[in-house]
């Protein structure tokens, strides 16, 4: 470092001041399982982090009977693994109905450990920007059951969300859920067995590809519901995913908007508009491989759009669907129709356009007040519509991109 034209005692203040300028060199706090205070030294080092530090987990299981929280930016939670043998965070005798760990702090990366049977939500992050879900496991180790906490992997209110290589079962409401969010990538990650295995709600722009989707009640769900801060969700690819076998019964508490979710649903897109659902592959749906319906729900919100609205189906790969549906009157379509309905339903609300080679049945309700019971089933032909301009790649800063290779 040059200082031209500068005493040497004025050059000597300016290199203290940027040295203090500078944050204390990034260090690594190892935390083990083993010692008689386990729990509370993990506690410990999340609280006296400093940024640019990782808590490193060492392999073993954290007995945990309170939840764990996070608010210092820019640091790193590693694990030893998310399988056997891994580091394990078991909540099966947590004393409280919170999340297994809350995360309110931006620029985090949580990588390669578990967090099991949480009374509430598995892991969560509220308003935190570029934070990164990596290798993790969430899951209620009893399978499907109405008392598991509602979300596995559970970012809200960000922007710049990345959730990869995850695998996440028995989440009571959805197992990896972005709500409220922007700028959003959710890949190469499994959900299995839960009510809903992908949800994104009231957010913009977001990437969900290459996940599997399988044994869940509905597969992906692309939600906007009224009366949320964040509302007009748009711009979702949902692509190159594996949606299959979506037959677990719904098990979500009385109540909550997924409860309505039939199951056998692969893909549900409701009240959102610039959604594409392309080059996926879906086999042994129930109830319909692609469902596009409008918010049918009493609600009191003057702003609330509740149509669909410029979605585009193609380029998808159709297996069996249709056979078992589940929506209410769904039996006696199919039987009229020689025993299934076609691998598309739409309930004739909104707009989309479909280019897959398969046969779609619309409802014929385009105004979201009339009941389901006035419904008239008719294969419908939506492939004449125009296409809207195809939605461009969601891109994320390299910071995040970096943390994962």
């Amino acid at each position: 470092m040059r200082f031209h034209g500068l005493s040497h005692h004025a050059a000597t203040l300016c290199i203290v001041a940027a040295l203090a300028a500078q944050p204390a060199a990034a260090k690594v706090i190892s935390v083990s399982a083993t010692t008689p205070d386990a729990n509370e030294k993990l506690q410990e080092a999340l609280i006296l982090a400093e940024p640019g530090d990782t808590v490193q987990l060492d392999a073993g299981t954290w007995t945990l009977t309170d939840g764990l929280s996070l608010d210092v930016a820019n640091v790193t939670v590693r694990g030893a693994g998310a399988g056997a043998g891994g580091s394990v965070l078991d909540f099966a005798g947590q004393q409280g109905a919170g999340e297994g760990l809350l995360v309110t702090s931006d620029d985090v990366l949580l990588t390669e450990f578990a967090v099991l049977n949480t009374k509430g939500d598995g892991i969560k992050s509220k308003g935190a920007d570029r934070i990164v879900y990596h290798k993790l496991r969430v899951e209620w180790t009893a399978g499907p059951k109405e008392t598991n906490g509602a979300y596995g992997i559970y970012p809200v209110e960000s922007t710049d969300v990345l959730i990869d290589s995850v695998y996440v079962r028995g989440a009571s409401d959805a197992g990896i859920y972005v709500g409220q969010s922007k700028n959003i990538v959710v890949r190469d990650s499994i959900a299995t067995e839960n009510v809903a295995g992908i949800e994104i709600e009231n957010s913009y722009d977001a990437d969900v590809h290459d996940n599997i989707a399988t044994k869940n009640t509905g597969g992906i769900l692309v939600f906007d519901l009224p009366s949320l801060p964040m509302q007009g969700g748009h711009n979702v690819r949902v692509f190159e995913n594996v949606v299959n076998d979506n037959s677990t019964p719904n098990f979500a508490p009385k109540g909550n908007i997924v409860a309505s979710v039939p199951t056998g649903t692969g893909v549900l897109v409701m009240a959102n508009r610039n959604v594409e659902i392309f080059d996926n592959v879906f086999d042994n749906n129930g109830t319909t491989n692609v469902m596009i319906v409008g918010y049918r729900y009493e609600h009191k919100d003057p702003k609330y759009q509740p149509l669909p609205r410029a979605i585009v189906v193609r380029g998808n790969q159709h297996g069996k669907a249709g056979y078992a549906p589940k929506f209410p009157g769904g039996e006696q379509i199919a039987a009229a129709m020689g025993g299934s309905i076609p691998p598309i339903l739409w309930d004739g609300a909104g707009d989309a356009v479909v280019l897959d080679p398969v046969g779609v049945l619309s409802l014929n309700l385009p105004d979201v007040a009339t009941p389901q019971s006035e419904a008239k089933p008719a294969p419908v032909d939506l492939s004449k519509g125009t296409v809207p301009a195809a939605l461009p790649a969601i891109t994320l800063p390299e910071s995040m991109e970096a943390k994962v290779r």
